[in-house]
């Protein structure tokens, strides 16, 4: 059960201040004692308001977090903070929107002081670890994780969560190790089996991976995760007009998520699709489409931010790409566009700095990747 915080001094101070005031300036036309209970009830009325409009805030907080809009939520959550019942709820959920929209180092000190609290349990500790991820805290994001697992080791969502961290920051070796203890306790889970799939790709090892995506194929047929797994195996292996009729099939069954939207306009565009082509018009709608409904996901932003370029708007191009950066930024893919981008408006400093950091990630990456493979092997 959630404790009740007491107000905090500063607002008994501030009610006294005001009881003072009050009895100062009515003494002159009636007794104290006749002020007395107005006041108390004056007091007691403020106290309900401002608690009233506390849990409003914090309502319209969780309303707004629920639809991921969490930089509106933020500020409604701050005005919650210290004055609901429920302060577990305000506590987490700012930092659940600070994780949201990648303020890490904000998010990790609220979820610290809800585990010394005394609210150590899944939910916080699976928090806390993505937050540890994108705060590049790989080593405190692993415990937290294990933590978490054991308060809830048949949680799906837990290895899924935090493994997607680890990936968007090109953390292979961790990732892998996430999938691994998920499939220990989940082995026919066919999102796991996809995520051990694509995490044996990234590691260069395709004839491991192709019977993951496959089982993932067979233990979810006609859902949007096998769907998924199928496409990704043929565009792995290079059948893009296989992994593009897949990825068109669940769009027709309505089992297409933004993850395969992002799939298809890739393949489209590395399939050679050029402006003026229904393929480039069917592949830009599917990029917008996986953005509107994700727009966090970096593979359909920087996806989008190439057929942009493609098609000769830069500016917008370097709007997504620059996200792209943000959101995956081991990633040498929107560096490299973006290099192509400030070339084309002439912004040279900024082209070398792109080309310098591709430099940077590639050679960084190719001893990580190295690395992964020995401890994985």
């Amino acid at each position: 059960m959630v404790k009740r915080k007491a107000i905090r001094p500063q607002r008994w101070r501030w009610a006294l201040l005001s009881l003072t005031l009050l009895a100062a300036s009515a003494c002159s036309v009636a007794p104290a004692e006749s002020l007395q209970a107005p006041d108390h009830f004056a007091a007691e009325r403020q106290t309900q308001e401002s608690s009233s409009q506390a849990e409003k805030e914090l309502q319209a907080g969780i309303a707004l977090s629920r639809g991921g809009r969490f930089a509106e939520a933020i500020p409604h959550f701050l005005a919650a903070r210290g004055h609901v019942s429920k302060e577990y709820a305000a506590e987490f959920n700012l930092a659940l929107c600070f994780v949201g929209i990648g303020e890490f180092q904000k998010a990790i000190p609220i979820l610290v002081g809800l585990r010394n609290g005394g609210h150590e349990n899944a939910g916080v500790e699976n928090l806390l670890s993505q937050a540890y991820v994108g705060n590049g805290q790989a080593s405190e994001a692993f415990e937290a994780f294990q933590t978490a697992a054991r308060f809830t080791p048949k949680d799906e969502k837990l290895y899924l969560l935090v493994a997607a961290a680890f990936l968007e920051r090109q953390d292979y070796a961790h990732g892998l190790g996430i999938v691994e203890s998920g499939l220990r306790e989940l082995p026919d889970s066919a999102k796991l089996r996809y995520e051990l799939g694509y995490v044996l790709w990234q590691l260069e090892e395709p004839a491991r991976a192709k019977p993951e995506f496959e089982r993932a194929t067979s233990l979810a047929p006609n859902s949007a995760i096998g769907h998924l797994a199928a496409a990704q195996e043929n565009f792995m292996l290079g059948n893009l007009a296989e992994a593009t009729e897949i990825a068109r099939t669940a769009i027709r069954e309505g089992a297409a998520d933004y993850q395969l939207l992002a799939l298809l306009g890739d393949a489209l565009i590395q399939a050679g699709a050029s402006p003026g082509q229904p393929e480039f018009s069917e592949a830009k709608e599917a990029l917008e489409k996986s953005v509107g409904e994700h727009p966090r996901y970096s593979s359909s932003q920087i996806a989008l931010g190439r057929l942009l370029l493609v098609e000769g708007r830069v500016d917008a191009a370097v709007e997504h790409l620059e996200l792209g950066r943000q959101l995956a930024p081991q990633n040498p893919s929107p560096y490299m566009l973006l290099a192509t981008a400030y070339r084309k408006r002439g912004q040279l400093e900024q082209e070398r700095a792109m080309l310098a950091m591709v430099a940077k990630l590639n050679e960084g990456q190719a001893q990580k990747r190295r690395s992964d493979f020995n401890k994985e092997r």
